[in-house]
This record gives C-alpha cells, structure tokens and sequence, in this order.
C-alpha cells in the first residue's frame, strides 16, 4: 500500500509537471505566432505603401507567415464621412472637394468628379461631452474657393465658428451650433452645424460649379487635454476620395492580426494657417 501511494503521489507531480510544461510551450507558440503575424500585418502596410498596389497577397518568411493587404479609396462617392485621427485644439482636419488624379494633382473631370453642393454639416464631440466647460470643444470652418474655376490667383477664402459654450460666445463672437446631436456612420457626435455656403458670401456661381470650391479646414479650439472626433456631411453633394485606406492582415499559425493605416493627401501643417489661409 505504500508502494502504490507512493507511486500514485510520484505520478501525480509527474504528470501535473508535465501538463505545466505542455501549457507553458503551446503559450509560447501562440504568443510566438500573434508577434509573428502582427509583424506580417505590419509588413503588409509597408509593401502597400512602398509598391502602391491595390492588393497584396503572399508568403513571407521561413516560418510562411501569410500577409494579405487591400488598398481602397477612403470615402470616395461618399455623401459623409468620420475623420479617421480625433483631432486635438489647434489641429486641423482637411476635407477636399476636388479630386485628386494617380499622382496626387488636382482634377475635376468625369474620371475624376469634384464636389458640388450648397451646404455641409459640420460633426463634432464624442457623444455625451457636457457644452459648459472650459475644454468643450468649438471648431473653425475654413473654406477655401476660386471665383474662377480651377484659377488658384481667384483663390478666396470664407470662414465660420461655432462654439457651443455660450458664455463664451460674448469674448469669442462664435455663432452657436444646431440643436440636437449629429449621427454618421454609426457614430454619435455631440454637436453640429449645417453650414450654407451662401452664408459666407459663396456666389451660386462657384459652388454649383465643379473646380469652384477647393477644401474646407476644419480647426479644433479649447480641447487642449483630449482629442474630439469629427466628421461631415454633405447632404446630396458627392464627396470626393480623400486619401487611400489600408488594410492589412497577417496570419501565422492559428494567430491572425489586423492593422489598418489612413493614408490622407499632403497638406500643409496647421501651423501654417494663420500666415497662409489668411
């Protein structure tokens, strides 16, 4: 009887020994393969970048971590969408109503439409951000036109802002938002604010005609401890594309990971606006 108990007790710490080992190395693989397929999601970006290709599918490394990468147009034919960075008070966000061709120029034509339309709302604030406090958010509208379609030495520029805390309004003069929250794509912002482009003194003229209106800039203000989303919408007007979404996926084993990367057009920092959008 000692014999057995003590064989049973020996076999007990053998096979619990054991069991741990098998736990710890199946760990290990699997932590082992997510690195290895983040590192191929990441790898993924970087060949969509590099070689600009629509989709990227193959085999990398000795182990075979697969990567699969789609490279679409963000927010092309769109009549709204969400800025893909929360912006931050004294960042901008960019919204084109002209196209842009392969090489990254400016085009209005039937291959490449621009955007015309005589109204957007403007979209901003997480859901549930109170419109009496210090940091609540208020946004500059910057719209830049030519009086002269696609003649940038007709270059105008109109501008608005909205603050939805009144007792700043009498320092600041910002007009106030529309009543109500503001929904696009499935997303709640706090505030918004239709913005009629005759309003700013836009002619008909220029926004009913394609190469008219350039870009709006949309500046964040007070927000200076967390960033705040913002989107537009456009109401019947077309959007143009806005920049390239990537998306990447990397597989290795039973592990897969998933990376997704905005590319948006070159532009100018926000530092520039006061000198330069003025």
């Amino acid at each position: 009887l000692l014999v057995l108990l003590s064989m049973a007790v020996v076999l007990t710490i053998v096979l619990s020994v054991v069991a741990r080992s098998v736990s710890d190395i199946s760990l290990s693989s699997r932590e082992e393969n997510a690195l290895r397929a983040f590192s191929a999601a990441e790898a993924g970006i970087e060949k969509a970048l590099s070689q600009g290709a629509s989709i990227i599918s193959e085999s990398i490394g000795a182990e075979g971590a697969i990567i699969n990468a789609t490279v679409s147009n963000f927010a092309s034919g769109a009549t709204n969408f969400v800025f893909p960075q929360d912006i931050i008070s004294g960042d901008t966000a960019t919204i084109w109503f002209v196209n842009h061709d392969d090489t990254g120029s400016l085009v209005c034509s039937a291959q490449y439409p621009c955007f015309t339309g005589s109204e957007m709302k403007v979209c901003w604030g997480e859901a549930g951000t109170p419109s009496n406090q210090a940091t609540t958010p208020a946004v500059e509208v910057t719209v830049l036109y030519t009086t002269s379609p696609g003649d940038y030495s007709t270059m105008k520029i109109a501008r608005t802002a909205i603050d939805p805390y009144t007792s700043r309004s009498p320092a600041n003069n910002f007009s106030a938002p529309d009543a109500g929250t503001c929904t696009i794509n499935g997303k709640t912002f706090q505030f918004q604010k239709t913005i009629n482009f005759s309003s700013l003194g836009i002619g008909a003229s220029v926004y009913n005609t394609q190469n008219g209106l350039q870009m709006t800039r949309i500046r964040m203000i007070y927000n200076s401890l967390s960033p705040q989303p913002v989107g537009v919408d456009s109401g019947v007007g077309i959007l143009p594309t806005q920049g390239k979404k990537i998306e990447s996926t990397g597989t290795s084993g039973e592990s897969s990971r998933k990376v997704e990367v905005y590319r948006l057009f070159p532009d100018l920092p926000p530092i520039f606006d006061a000198a330069v959008f003025s």
